[in-house]
């Protein structure tokens, strides 16, 4: 996300591109949350001088251990080269080896104050690193990293020698490698829509026989659509227009193929004929930093039609896909229509882009979302659901929780924010630092590590924290002659006066989209808080339970069941629902029960008299482990790797002698591209690793050859049954109901000894079965218990049904309102015909 910025006045008829003549700066002006104190100037600069220590432990390990490898593995001590460790699918295709980490960290250095050490590293990035490699990387992630990271660091260089005390040696070496990586990406470009190849061969391009590239049909939209900042910016430094036509072209596809009534963009994109392949549509994964760059683009090339573009998304966004403080995915044609229970990390950006747009509100709302999020876990999973569980439990050390947290501290100027971002640093300290860095979180249930630490941790996390706790007279800049890439690069906005504007594709807006205040114009502190300095408290402090933690304990003068309800009483619908209770408001209650439900004086506390009725229900949805069980010689039935569902395809479940085969290797292994062995693959188990594309159209793939079933294996290095809890694969968000194999999910150790055990003996013939009917276990009998208001006089003095459970709320007894719910269930009644336990309540 970028940082303060200096924005024209789109409203003006005189479009004039001199920032002397005619800018309008936009200042912020704190305002004070009353949270807490502010925090002193001593206690600023104590933290700052901790994140300094911080990236120094980092970027040394890295410099120690690793250079010249692209990227540090912090629990080995050693770099991670690109085929000397285990593929982990396309999260090595970040890795070309040009010493990633180095170059994605160079404006860091300078931005820190770090001018010694960004001299040398300069030097050594001349001098060493070598882009005419014949390995094939993401378009996308060399682009804003190392592309980016070129660029910043030329910016940077250049600033340092016109103040004439270093960098006197420097001849734009840096630009002219950026020149050269650029020239190296676009081949990608070379499709009939414009939309790019998602991957390059950096020596061999794409159509080359040598290339090992360019069967790919599919792309994400962010992978198009984040281009152009950086191919603008080289364009404008090197004379040489070729490369922002180019990434202009890829943001006009994107924006004729928008769903016309919606307003709304899918997540994958067919780069040939301009199809959607993915029509979920939200802010996260996928598509994030495509309407990141449509604003950003605004702002750093001073061009309305990225506005006008930016603004007909953001309604739609807010129409469609913000459920303050949730951001949801819709699907893109009928966006009424939820496709997911759950969201990803990477939307944590979002709050900072609104802060841009001047939308506070939301912004705040969905920051303090995370942020309890983050209370409850540390960190923030890669996906959690509405309810605020964990989907996917890996946290990489994503920087965008903190980029937002920046954000919103430099428009409100509360000290609650700074509060947060030392939050921040002390988790990473706690939880993260290892002697050699810092490492991954596998999964924030356990707090195991992963032995990564990607370059973004270094280029994108310490530039957020060390700003937010920096005045800006502490800085070697001034931040706010810059914008910052996705990937936290430094753009300068004066760039905006190189070349003029492109008229050839101007934007008309929709009907449908209403202009508001910051439309075209920008966001003031003074409006957004007109005689209102706790209006961010005011709007925090409805969301600052959601998940049900850090409630501290008060006195109650009744026994109460604690429910985190807020003002509204009804908000966290999904969390009642989900442990059976459902609620109205009073004013909704029959007068019969209205002397039986009162509202306590304390926000969030109802005296109830519940009556819980028991029955036999059908169980809640959960993840049945399956099995991969070697039957072949020499293993007989006794390795047996236990295994993850998918919520598509046959389900082993209701298989009573499961499903046998022999195992084959997809080629491409990770079952992304056309399937190369199909004839090998017919009748047999298909191996193919997790990445590069979604669970579901692997399926799809191997199931037209022929595979009788697919086991897939976690790209993720370490991964194990033993300290990961199980998942259910998922779809794509289309319909599955054509995919009829089974499929299965290993981790990555378990799926080790599967590809050993081939590699070994060539002919491995498995049962994938159920784990349930491979122990010859029953599933235990469950009861679901509901619970409803009693009516007035339902049951007399003593008496008790024999199919119901009485909860007696006692009252007049003072208790802690945390200790609530469990004081309930000590002093409760309860009574089952026939008992299961006569030891105990069912």
């Amino acid at each position: 996300m970028g940082r303060n910025w200096i924005r024209r006045d789109a409203r003006r008829s005189s479009f004039v591109m001199v920032l002397a003549t005619l800018t309008v700066s936009c200042f912020w002006i704190g305002v004070t949350g009353q949270d807490g104190p502010a925090m002193t100037a001593e206690e600023k600069s104590k933290i700052r001088d901790q994140i300094l220590e911080m990236f120094d432990h980092a970027y040394n390990s890295y410099m120690k251990y690793a250079y010249p490898a692209d990227e540090l593995m912090p629990l080995s001590c050693r770099g991670r080269v690109r085929g000397q460790e285990p593929n982990r699918g396309d999260i090595d295709d970040s890795l070309g080896k040009f010493s990633l980490t180095l170059i994605d960290t160079l404006d860091t250095l300078v931005l820190l104050n770090k001018l010694d050490e960004f001299e040398e590293a300069v030097k050594r990035t001349i001098s060493d690193v070598r882009l005419d490699n014949d390995i094939v990387v993401s378009v996308f992630e060399t682009n804003i990293r190392v592309l980016g990271g070129l660029l910043g660091a030329h910016v940077m260089a250049d600033v340092l020698k016109q103040r004439g005390d270093r960098m006197m040696w420097y001849k734009d070496e840096l630009l002219h490698m950026a020149k050269d990586l650029g020239y190296r990406l676009l081949p990608a470009f070379n499709t009939t829509s414009g939309l790019p190849y998602p991957r390059v061969n950096l020596r061999y391009g794409v159509v080359s026989p040598l290339s090992r590239t360019g069967t790919e049909s599919d792309t994400c939209t962010a992978c198009a659509g984040t281009m152009i900042l950086e191919f603008a910016a080289l364009s404008r430094l090197s004379g040489e227009k070729i490369f922002e036509d180019h990434a202009r072209r890829a943001l006009d596809v994107l924006w004729e193929k928008r769903q016309r009534g919606s307003d709304l963009v899918g997540t994958v994109i067919n780069i040939h004929n301009g199809d959607w392949v993915r029509r979920d549509s939200g802010v996260g994964a996928g598509i994030d930093s495509y309407y990141e760059y449509l604003m950003k683009a605004y702002i750093l090339l001073g061009d309305k039609v990225y506005l006008e573009r930016f603004n007909t998304h953001y309604s739609a966004i807010m129409k469609y896909i913000s459920q303050p403080p949730l951001l949801l995915n819709v699907h893109m044609h009928n966006p009424t229509v939820h496709v997911r229970s759950w969201m990803d990390s990477l939307l944590a950006f979002f709050p900072g882009l609104q802060v841009l747009r001047g939308d506070l509100k939301p912004a705040i709302e969905t920051h303090e979302m995370l942020y309890q999020v983050t209370k409850q876990h540390n960190f923030l999973p890669e996906a959690f659901t509405t309810e605020f569980r964990v989907h996917w439990g890996q946290h990489p050390l994503r920087p965008e929780f903190a980029e937002s947290t920046y954000f919103l501290y430099k428009a409100t100027g509360d000290p609650y924010y700074l509060n947060v971002g030392r939050t921040i640093v002390e988790k990473l300290n706690t939880h993260a630092r290892v002697p050699c860095g810092f490492a991954a979180v596998q999964d924030v249930r356990t707090g195991s590590h992963e032995d990564r630490m990607d370059s973004f941790f270094l280029a994108e996390m310490f530039k957020y924290l060390y700003l937010l706790f920096s005045e800006k007279s502490q800085l070697p800049i001034d931040i706010d002659d810059y914008i910052f890439t996705t990937e936290a690069h430094l753009l300068p906005v004066s760039l905006s006066t190189t070349h003029p504007p492109c008229h050839s594709n101007d934007t008309q807006p929709q009907a449908s989209h209403e202009n508001d205040l910051f439309s075209y114009s920008c966001p003031s502190a003074q409006t957004l808080f007109p005689n209102n300095p706790t209006f961010a408290k005011t709007i925090r402090d409805g969301y600052k339970y959601l998940t049900g933690v850090g409630r501290a304990g008060q006195m109650s003068p009744v026994k109460g069941i604690e429910l985190p309800l807020h003002d509204t009483g009804l908000e966290p619908v999904e969390f009642l629902k989900s442990i059976g209770i459902s609620l109205a408001p009073l004013t909704e209650l029959g007068s019969s029960i209205r002397g039986s439900v009162t509202q306590d004086s304390q926000k969030g506390v109802f005296k109830f008299k519940l009556v819980a009725e028991v029955s036999q229900t059908p169980e809640q949805e959960e993840v049945v482990p399956l099995i991969v069980q070697l039957i072949s010689p020499p293993f007989l039935g006794r390795t047996v790797l236990t295994a993850g569902p998918a919520k598509f395809g046959l389900d082993l479940a209701k298989q009573e002698h499961g499903v046998k085969g022999s195992i084959v290797r997809s080629v491409p292994y990770t079952a992304c591209g056309t399937i190369e062995n199909g004839v090998e693959l017919q009748g047999r188990i298909a191996l193919a690793l997790r990445g590069d594309c979604m669970f579901a159209g692997k399926a799809r793939r191997l199931q037209e050859v022929g595979a009788i079933g697919v086991i897939f294996i976690d790209h993720r290095e370490g991964t194990s049954i033993a300290d990961t809890p199980l998942f259910q694969m998922v779809g794509d968000g289309d319909s599955t109901d054509d995919i009829t194999i089974p499929l299965v999910f290993l981790f990555n150790k378990e799926g080790a000894t599967l590809t050993t055990a081939l590699q070994e003996h060539h002919n491995v013939d498995v049962l994938l079965l159920s784990k349930e009917k491979q122990l010859g276990k029953e599933k235990p009998e469950k009861l679901n218990i509901k619970f409803r208001l009693a009516k007035e006089g339902e049951f007399a003095e003593g008496e008790v049904e024999s199919t119901t459970i009485q909860l007696v709320l006692e009252k007049n007894e003072a208790i802690t309102e945390t200790q609530g719910a469990e004081a309930a269930s000590s002093t409760e009644t309860c009574t089952a015909s026939p008992p299961k336990d006569p030891e105990s309540c069912p």
